[in-house]
């Protein structure tokens, strides 16, 4: 099929802001289990509906520092090692994250087919999208530059559209020669499009050859790649990772791949794609795509009980949810957090995410539940000089050597052994065993046996913030 290898690149930044409470900057969608009809992430189903794609590679990931470990663990749980993980120090659109995973691409094969898949998306047939890839395979190898252009069915104005030089016929697979794109119209520009078969919707999936994208690239938009040639040239092994160069990197246009390559090339083409595609951007998209009851309900999780209510999405974690006479409502419920949302407004969730931000309120960025390489810890009571945690420490980890400037620490295990450093004093605590830290002590856990750590941390202070913490040792690279 393919005169080349193919190399996903799977690109997972973003926060998902849209999709709060359950997805949070801590923990965007892209590795949450969103879709009921499985058990995988967003970002583990990215790479399981291409896998049996003939000459697939391993992927490269292209994610920020924050969440490195937690991608890194997802691939691992479905028997994935990627080819790179790159480390981007911030966000500069996806031109730049395109631009460095071929330079990357090129060092791993000689000139690879790169398929840039977001990795937040959800594709209900995937049969026709693999054939729908599959026909890209060949433009691609004729030196085309290829999009796949989403069949619309709605005047969404929250898409991008992309429209071809002449009408698609939608019950064939054929690429178009691509005559422009337009970025999120309003509703009347949007009926126009969707009556006009010229338009699809911009999915953000591209496929091209890896030598053709450098060189368009380097005719169209040389300083990026000049930017991340210098990123990589200067970047950093660390553990699995590759990390960039952040000064280099910050020399680097944000910009989008559309702006600064497909709106300049003249091989572009796109390919209609009729899948079940959705972004999942938002509640309302979750409801529209799920499976819903006699009454339109879409229900997911369990204690909810409701009574004369129709066109309703929701979504419980937590405590007993009992509605009556709803209608279009979206609700969201997590053990910490509860979104109440007409449902055409769920758009504006990401609005009052900033604006709990704004407040200093940390759970409109943060869950309960917070991720580390070593295993997890839940905040159970934050006050403004105190806070209770539970810590959960995985077999023959270590958290680092650290010391804090405005706290103290109280640990009592719960469950297991754990081996404590003080100043250079060494003990082992076992089950309904504690210690005391000090202000400003140097002080390490690591959990060396069999079986997770469990422990209750108590911490008081004039300052109780994650940022305080200064870190001497780290097993996995972190400095903050």
């Amino acid at each position: 099929m393919s005169l080349n290898p193919i190399i996903p690149i799977i690109l997972c930044g973003g926060s998902g802001t849209r999709l709060w409470p359950f997805s949070r900057k801590s923990f965007p969608k892209q590795y949450l289990k969103l879709i009921k009809s499985n058990n995988n992430t967003l970002l583990q189903n990215t790479y399981k509906r291409i896998s049996k794609l003939e000459g697939i590679n391993n992927p490269i990931l292209i994610c920020n520092e924050e969440h490195r470990f937690i991608a890194a663990e997802q691939m691992r749980e479905i028997n994935i090692k990627p080819n790179k993980i790159l480390l981007e120090p911030f966000g500069k659109n996806t031109a730049p994250a395109i631009a460095l995973s071929a330079l990357l691409a090129i060092q791993i094969e000689e000139d690879p087919i790169l398929l840039v898949l977001s990795s937040d998306h959800q594709i209900k047939n995937n049969d026709k999208f693999i054939e729908v890839i599959k026909k890209g395979i060949k433009y691609a190898n004729n030196d085309k530059i290829v999009t796949f252009g989403v069949v619309p069915h709605s005047p969404e104005t929250g898409y991008g559209y992309i429209k071809a030089e002449k009408e698609f016929n939608f019950s064939k697979i054929e690429g178009q020669n691509i005559s422009e794109f337009t970025e999120k119209p309003d509703r009347n520009k949007a009926l126009e499009f969707i009556k006009d078969r010229r338009y699809t919707w911009n999915s953000g999936m591209f496929l091209f050859k890896a030598k053709k994208v450098l060189d368009e690239f380097n005719s169209f938009s040389p300083d990026i790649l000049n930017s991340c040639k210098k990123s990589i040239k200067n970047s950093t092994k660390d553990l699995d990772f590759q990390r960039l160069n952040r000064i280099d990197f910050d020399q680097c246009q944000s910009i989008s791949f559309d702006v600064a390559i497909m709106e300049n090339t003249t091989s572009g083409i796109v390919i209609p794609l009729n899948a079940g595609w959705n972004d999942i951007g938002s509640w309302e998209s979750i409801w529209e795509d799920g499976k819903k009851d006699k009454n339109n309900n879409l229900i997911e999780g369990n204690n909810i009980f409701i009574e004369s209510s129709r066109n309703n999405y929701i979504r419980n974690e937590d405590k007993v949810i009992v509605g009556i006479g709803l209608e279009n409502l979206v609700i969201v419920n997590t053990n910490d957090a509860l979104l109440i949302s007409d449902k055409n407004q769920t758009q504006k969730v990401k609005d009052m995410v900033k604006i709990l931000k704004k407040k200093g309120i940390s759970s409109g960025e943060n869950h309960q539940k917070i991720y580390r390489p070593w295993g997890h810890y839940v905040s159970v009571v934050e006050k403004s000089r105190w806070q209770v945690k539970l810590i959960f420490v995985k077999p023959g980890e270590r958290l680092s050597l650290q010391m804090h400037h405005h706290r103290s620490e109280h640990w009592i295990i719960v469950d297991g052994t754990a081996e404590v450093e003080i100043n250079g004093n060494i003990n082992i605590l076992t089950e309904n065993e504690s210690t005391y830290i000090p202000l400003g002590s140097k002080h390490r856990l690591t959990n060396p046996g069999k079986i997770p750590l469990i422990l209750i941390e108590v911490q008081s202070g004039s300052y109780v913030g994650e940022d305080d913490i200064v870190r001497f040792k780290d097993i996995y690279g972190r400095s903050q």
